[in-house]
Formats: C-alpha cells, structure tokens, sequence
C-alpha cells in the first residue's frame, strides 16, 4: 500500500498540473531587448503562456503580433488612405571611382491616412526599409524600359531588409507585408503599400570602358529624411566618350556630375514633364529636353539639351562638333503622392 502511495506521488511530480513558476525580472528583461518595444505585461504574458521558454516567448509574440494585426488590418480597411510618402534608395548608381559600373535602385510610395502620420519617424523608416528591398531584389531586365514596375503583391512576400544595416537584417524572417501590418497597430492608421518600381543593370564588360550609366533620385517636399518626399524622381542617365575612364576617377568631375543631376532632377519635378524628348517630332510641352534650362547654374543652353551638349563639352566629356560622346538622358519616372496612378 505503501509502495503504491509513493508511486503515485512521484507520478504527480512528473505530470504536475501546477501553474508555471511566475516570469523573474530578468527573463522579462531579456525578452524586451530581443524584442523592440513589446510592452512590459506583453512580456510576461509571452513568458507565462510558454512555460517561461524564451524561444517559446518569441513565437507566441510573433502569433499574437500576427492576430493582432490582421484584425486591425481588416478593421481599418474600408478607410482612406491618402496622405503618405515617395520613397527612393539607390544601391549603385552605376559609373563612380573604384565601382564596377552597376546600377541598382528602387521608388516606392507608401501611402497612409494622415499627414501626422506621414511624417512619424516609424512611417519614413519602412518607407526607407522598403525601397532598399526592392531595390536588391531588382532584376535586370532586358527590354527597352529601364524602369520597370514592380509587383507590390510579390515585394509583401519578400523578407524586409534595414536600409541603415542590410546584413544584419538579413537574418530576419519578418517580410515587408508584415511590416507593413505592424506599423497598423503601432500609428492606428491604414497602411498601404501602393506602387513600386526598380531599376538593375549590369556593368557594361572591360571593352566598353568608354560607356557607362548613372541612376540618381531628386526629392521635393523632404520629411525627416532626403531620400523620402511628396514629389520623387529616378532618372538614368547615359554617358558616351573615350574619356570617361579617366574622368570617372576625378573628384572634380564627379562633383559637376552631381550639381548637373540636382539641376536635371528639379528640372523633371518642378516643371511638367512625361517625357525624355518629343515622341512626334513637333513640339512637346510635357517633354523634358524643350524645358528651359532655369534651374542650372550658369546656363549656356536655351533648354535642357542644348544645356547638356554645352556640359558635356565643359568637362571634357565630348569634343567640340562631336556627335558619338556626350551625355543624355535615357529615362525617367516621376512621381506625387497620391497622383493617379494612370497619369504616369
């Protein structure tokens, strides 16, 4: 009988139905630094509900994180989204000193409900985050479009690279959907990825030294960071000469490159431009070369390309009546916040 008694008790021991010992403080803390901004009595509900296994902790919190985003998600999704951001990173901006030549970046626009909330830092980072991973995810694309558009349904999918360290992010499993989700109940407010476009090509091969491409982004009406804007641009230029290879590597040169794409880039976004040049042959009010060349510094040109041959020719990048070196223009998109989308 006795025998049978300690038995019984050990089998009590073994498959004790007692409540988990209660989280200690420094459990409690140790899972507050692996999880950024997870309140205090979330914390301890994540420990106790997993028998006090950190892992377990981190699971039942990504869950919940989960359900409690859907459901905000799906309560705030017949609202109005229009206020927001445009958002551009560029990872290689193709001909530069000591590069290879590749170019790599990406637009986004990330829209939200209030401008309050447009310009929280939360809100500027992912639309920072964001544009970095499409950008990497880029594909080089072998059509006549540089630009190309890019699937915001497929880029949800994609795992969320930090624009401000890429490696260790790399690591994450979280994806831009569900960063996106997790802004909604942070800001209380509808969040949508709304349209997203990249650009990757490949450096032109060591025969070809005297060609090479240069991507850059403008921003009008910057918030918090110069990357993100109400107004954006992407722009790729195309550069031709047999001195380009010793003019890459001059600081000089590569200044002026600078100050003629901050030229080029307020010339697309302040004035009404759709188009490189006129597709007819006549005259077009929308096309970027016939814009008159207001926003460059010491102007020689009437108009943008008139300005360019006159650049081109004052850095030593084509001789004086040369028709195959110079510098144009190969394509641009422009974006506002909120624009139709069928207007570009």
């Amino acid at each position: 009988m006795f025998a049978a008694r300690r038995a019984s008790a050990a089998a009590s021991r073994l498959y004790s139905t007692a409540p988990p010992a209660k989280p200690s403080v420094k459990l409690i803390g140790e899972l507050r630094k692996l999880v950024d901004g997870v309140p205090l009595n979330k914390a301890r509900e994540a420990l106790a509900a997993s028998n006090n296994d950190l892992q377990g902790a981190l699971k039942w919190l990504d869950a919940d994180r989960a359900a409690t985003g859907a459901a905000k998600v799906a309560k705030l999704a017949d609202r109005h989204a229009g206020q927001g951001l445009v958002g551009v990173q560029v990872l290689s901006p193709g001909c530069r000193p000591g590069a290879a030549g590749a170019v790599r970046a990406a637009i986004v626009e990330l829209n939200c409900e209030t401008d309050f909330v447009a310009r929280n830092e939360l809100f500027g980072k992912l639309l920072c985050d964001i544009a970095h991973t499409a950008a990497f995810h880029a594909e080089p694309s072998s059509g006549e479009k540089f630009i190309q558009a890019v699937s915001c349904e497929a880029l949800n999918e994609a795992p969320l690279l930090d624009h401000l360290n890429p490696q260790t992010s790399s690591t994450s499993h979280v994806t831009v959907g569900e960063a996106v989700r997790d802004l909604v109940t942070k800001v209380g407010e509808k969040v949508t990825l709304r349209r997203v476009a990249s650009v990757a090509r490949d450096p032109f091969p060591a025969q070809q030294r005297h060609l090479g491409l240069r991507i850059f982004p403008y921003l009008h009406g910057s918030v918090n960071v110069p990357t993100n804007g109400t107004k954006g641009t992407l722009a790729l230029l195309a550069l031709k000469s047999p001195q380009l290879p010793s003019l890459i590597v001059s600081d000089e040169f590569q200044q002026k490159l600078a100050a003629l794409q901050r030229s080029l880039g307020r010339t697309i976004v302040g004035f009404p431009t759709s188009v490189v040049r006129s597709q007819t042959g006549g005259p077009n009010p929308e096309a970027l070369y016939e814009q008159p060349s207001d926003m460059f510094m010491g102007a020689e040109g009437s108009n943008v390309e008139e300005e360019l041959r006159h650049w081109a020719r004052r850095v030593g990048l084509a001789a004086e009546g040369a028709e195959d070196s110079g510098i144009e223009v190969l394509e641009f998109t422009k974006w506002s916040m909120g624009e139709p989308i069928e207007s570009n």
